[in-house]
């Protein structure tokens, strides 16, 4: 018979006395196990350290009430979801301010015993329902990333067993094998190259990817990029240009396009990003664009353009603004790779969603639909952003910002 889960329920108060009424109410229930603190901030320690599988938790509280807790804990991104009921014995509480706050349900006090325990038991369905959701979602992941690892071997060595022959090693081919062949390598490096990107993506949500950062010259890194790739816009006559803001220096030597990153997941990210330039424009130009930008700058630019063509992470906004508040004498300074096309264009309804999983738009080279969600991942794990400025029949500005190295 397989043994009963126990539950963890965090109760919060100030009262000495209504802690006690709690513990009496739900210490008592078999399968609970009942921890009480009373206050805001050892709430907030506790749950950091072991998460509860519930938190009740009192409004009107000194220092810290029970809308800041649950802000603060919603905030953090570490803590695992966790069901909260507040817990009031005024009537001026607010409802709405609860559940806004981040709540998921509300009781008054003096409460209804039954009532308290049937909120209990509703908030707990939902915390087991959402675990298993999770852990579901987890072995489903787990499952592709193993299958997606298992994948490249056979790939790649079909592909090694395709390039003997094509080399005559088994004997020397007629043409048309020679084609077909060609087209089978073709075809399997694509699907490399796919199961390689779902693969790098997985390892990022789960997160698993660990960066190895040292300090580069993200200029010299994109003119790596641009020479590699050059070949490829040449074949479709697109003009492949790198720029540089002036400086007292010249581009490979200055110390402002100095930034701190993995070297290996930068190339990769502007790889993508350039690829798919080349990809989708058919004629015109291209510019891979490098430069610096103040924290200031880069606020007030975002804040500006409420429209989503300049504000793919609102979350890196605030963060520019918070740091620009702590330091306003030295603001951190900013590099900017922009990747200008002359492409086709994206559509505003489609630039709302262009970072997203397996999203591939309707044009009909799309790819996966990974490889811009893997680029967005990598700049937010150092600490940067990825962008994007288009208009349709005139073209597309990719933008990674970058902190700059001080």
């Amino acid at each position: 018979m397989q043994q009963k889960k126990t539950v963890t329920i965090l109760a919060v108060d100030d009262v000495p006395d209504n802690l006690f009424i709690i513990e009496s109410i739900l210490g008592g229930e078999e399968g609970h196990e009942l921890t009480c603190v009373s206050n805001g901030q050892s709430a907030l320690e506790y749950v950091s350290q072991q998460p509860p599988d519930l938190i009740l938790l009192d409004v009107m509280m000194p220092d810290m009430d029970g809308y800041e807790v649950t802000k603060r804990i919603r905030q953090n991104k570490d803590i695992p979801y966790i069901p909260i009921l507040l817990v009031t014995a005024h009537d001026q509480s607010s409802l709405s301010a609860g559940l806004d706050s981040g709540a998921d349900d509300f009781i008054r006090k003096p409460f209804d015993i039954d009532e308290l325990m049937a909120r209990v038991r509703s908030l707990l369905r939902l915390k087991h329902s959402l675990d298993e959701q999770t852990a579901m979602i987890r072995q489903r992941d787990d499952f592709v990333a193993r299958l997606t690892h298992d994948l490249r071997t056979p790939l790649v060595a079909a592909n090694r067993m395709l390039h003997l022959s094509l080399q005559g090693v088994f004997g020397e081919p007629p043409e048309e094998m020679s084609e077909a062949i060609g087209s089978v390598i073709t075809n399997n490096e694509s699907l490399l190259q796919m199961t390689n990107t779902l693969l790098q993506v997985y390892r990022h949500e789960a997160g698993q990817k660990k960066l190895a950062k040292t300090p580069l010259s993200i200029y010299m890194l994109s003119r790596e990029v641009v020479k590699e790739l050059k070949p490829l816009a040449d074949e479709k006559s697109v003009a492949l240009t790198i720029e540089a803001e002036s400086t007292s220096d010249t581009p490979e030597n200055s110390s402002c396009y100095r930034v701190e990153g993995d070297h290996i997941e930068l190339r990769r990210l502007l790889t993508n990003l350039l690829g798919n330039a080349i990809k989708f424009t058919d004629s015109g130009s291209i510019t891979v664009k490098v430069s610096t930008e103040t924290a200031t700058d880069l606020s007030t630019k975002e804040g500006d353009n409420p429209s989503p063509n300049y504000s793919a992470s609102e979350h890196h906004t605030e963060r520019l603004k918070k740091e620009q508040s702590t330091k306003q004498q030295n603001s951190p300074e900013f590099v900017n790779i922009a990747i200008i096309d002359t492409g086709p264009g994206i559509a505003p309804e489609a630039q709302e969603k262009i970072f997203e999983w397996f999203y591939q738009g309707d044009h009909m080279r799309a790819g996966s639909g990974l490889g811009l969600h893997l680029s967005k991942r990598i700049a937010e794990l150092h600490r940067g952003n990825l962008t994007l400025n288009s208009e349709v029949g005139k073209g597309s500005t990719f933008t990674l910002s970058l902190p700059r190295l001080t």
